[in-house]
C-alpha cells in the first residue's frame, strides 16, 4: 500500500541532517504525491528550508514529559503512514510508537529500539563487527528499504534570497565589496572541543591563505562560539571580518559558504554546506572516523594527524589533543594550493 503521509525523523546534527538530503530526494521521487513531513530540531528546519523533498517541517518541541505528550499529539494528528527514523536514538522512535504509526522503519541497535519499529535494520557489518560507512549511504540503505530507488548521493541545499540579501548587506556594512574572495572559516563543531582545531592554528592559517591567495578571511561562528571567533581575528595579522553581533545564523551560513571561493572548517556542519553547494573546503579531522563524511571528496582536501589514537570519537580529549595540535598551518596552505588551482 502507498502511504499518503510520510513522517522522516531528521538527524540531530547540521552534518547529518545535509548528508540526509539524497535519502529525502529518493523518498520524495519514489512517492511524488505523498504529504512529506520532516521533524528535528527547529536549526535543521533552518538548514533544509527550500527542498522541494518534503512539504512541512515539524520543530521537535523538546524534551520533558510535556514536550513529549505534546509531540505524540501532533503525530498521532498528522495520520502518518510511515514514520522513517534517520536517528538511531530511542526517543526518536518512541513518540511515532505511541502515536500509532503503522510502519517505522531505522536501525536498531540495542532491544527497546528494536520493539519501537516495525521494521529494525542492522548496523553495517564485517563480520561480527560494526563498521563505519558515509551517513549518505546508512540513510539510503533506510530508503532503499522501503522500496525508494537511490536519486544520486550528492548533497543539496538551497539559499533563501531574503538571506542572500542580509548577508550582502551585513558585509557591506563591514566593508566587504561583492567582488572580493571569500575564505569562509567555520572554528566551531557543536560536537565538542576535540573537534576543534586551535584557535591560533586557525589565525595563522588565515594569514597564509590571504597573503599567498588574496583572500579575505570571514569567520561564521554559532552564538556560542563569539568569543573564538573575534580570537581568531585578533591573532590573524591580516585584516579578517568576524561575524559577530550578530552571528550569520544558519540561513546565513549557507548564503555564506555559497559566496565562498574556499571554506575552511573542522569536521562540523559547515563542512557538508559547502559540499551541497560545492565549494572548495579544506576538512580538519581529528577525532572523527574519516568514513562517516567520506561524501564527494573531490570538492574536499581532509587533512588528518596519523595518531594511534585517532579515530576516538570522544567529545573532549583526555591527553593533549595531539590529533589537531599537531596539523600544522602549513599544510592548509598546500592544501588549499590543489584545490584553488
Amino acid at each position: 500500500m502507498r502511504p499518503a503521509r510520510i513522517l522522516v525523523r531528521a538527524p540531530t546534527w547540521i552534518g547529518d541532517a545535509a548528508m540526509a538530503t539524497p535519502a529525502l530526494r529518493a523518498l520524495r521521487a519514489a512517492h511524488p504525491g505523498a504529504e512529506i513531513a520532516v521533524e528535528g530540531r527547529a536549526a535543521v528546519g533552518e538548514l533544509l528550508a527550500g527542498l522541494a523533498s518534503f512539504d512541512r517541517f515539524l520543530v521537535d518541541p523538546g524534551r520533558g514529559v510535556r514536550a513529549a505528550l505534546a509531540r505524540v499529539r501532533t503525530l498521532r494528528g498528522g495520520r502518518f503512514d510511515w514514520a522513517v527514523l534517520l536517528p538511531d536514538s530511542t526517543r526518536a522512535a518512541l513518540a511515532p510508537w505511541l502515536a500509532g504509526i503503522p510502519r517505522r522503519v531505522g536501525y536498531a541497535r540495542e532491544p527497546l529500539r528494536r520493539a519501537l519499529l516495525s521494521e529494525a535494520l542492522a548496523s553495517p557489518r564485517e563480520g561480527a563487527r560494526r563498521v563505519a560507512i558515509p551517513m549518505t549511504e546508512r540513510y539510503l540503505r533506510i530508503t532503499r528499504r522501503l522500496g525508494c530507488p537511490d536519486r544520486g548521493d550528492a548533497l543539496e541545499l538551497a539559499v533563501d534570497p531574503a538571506a542572500a540579501e542580509a548577508l550582502a548587506h551585513e558585509l557591506a556594512r563591514r566593508g566587504v565589496g561583492p567582488d572580493e574572495r571569500l575564505l569562509v572559516v567555520a572554528p566551531g563543531a557543536a560536537f565538542g572541543p576535540a573537534k576543534r582545531w586551535p584557535p591560533g592554528h586557525f589565525a595563522a592559517a588565515c594569514e597564509l591563505l590571504a597573503r599567498r591567495h588574496g583572500l579575505l578571511p570571514v569567520i561564521a561562528p554559532a552564538p556560542s562560539e563569539v568569543a573564538l571567533a573575534a580570537e581568531i581575528a585578533g591573532r590573524a595579522r591580516v585584516r579578517a571580518v568576524a561575524l559577530v553581533d550578530p552571528t550569520p545564523g544558519i540561513a546565513g551560513l549557507k548564503a555564506l559558504v555559497a559566496r565562498a571561493s574556499l571554506v575552511l572548517a573542522n569536521d562540523s556542519g559547515a563542512r557538508h554546506v559547502a559540499v551541497a553547494f560545492g565549494r572548495p573546503i579544506v576538512v580538519l579531522l581529528g577525532p572523527s572516523d574519516p568514513r562517516h563524511g567520506a561524501q564527494e571528496l573531490e570538492t574536499q582536501r581532509v587533512l588528518r594527524e596519523p595518531v594511534a589514537c585517532s579515530p576516538c570519537g570522544l567529545r573532549r580529549c583526555p591527553i593533549d589533543h595531539r590529533c589537531m595540535t599537531r596539523l600544522r598551518p602549513e599544510r592548509v596552505l598546500e592544501a588549499a594550493a590543489e584545490l584553488l588551482a
